[in-house]
């Protein structure tokens, strides 16, 4: 299973970029993204990015991860996932249209 960690760019050199997670520092290959600048975030998987994304993005999948290894540790999630459950469930577009239209989803 792979799992994304965010990481902050802390410089650049050709296809490769120094990265921090704020505990460690890794060389991440860019090829998938391009070239970014220092500052950027970026969802990384085995030290490759695969994605850009903004840095309360960033924040919430630490979060996430973070109370997924407190869990695993014995310890509760604590406010990890307060973005969900701050929010009623939602059902995808396509299936609240079926409803809204009557329509049977079994």
């Amino acid at each position: 299973m792979c799992v994304g960690v965010p990481m902050k760019v802390i410089g650049t050199e050709g296809i490769a970029a120094t990265c921090t997670d704020g505990e460690r520092i890794e060389l991440i290959d860019l090829s998938l993204v391009g070239d970014v600048p220092a500052g950027t975030w970026l969802l990384t998987f085995l030290g490759a990015a695969r994605d850009i994304i903004s840095a309360d993005e960033a924040e919430k999948i630490t979060a996430a991860l973070n109370g997924l290894r407190s869990i695993m540790q014995g310890g509760d999630l604590g406010e990890a996932f307060a973005d969900l459950n701050a929010r009623e469930p939602q059902l995808p577009p396509h299936l609240a249209a079926a409803l809204a239209d009557g329509k049977s989803t079994a």
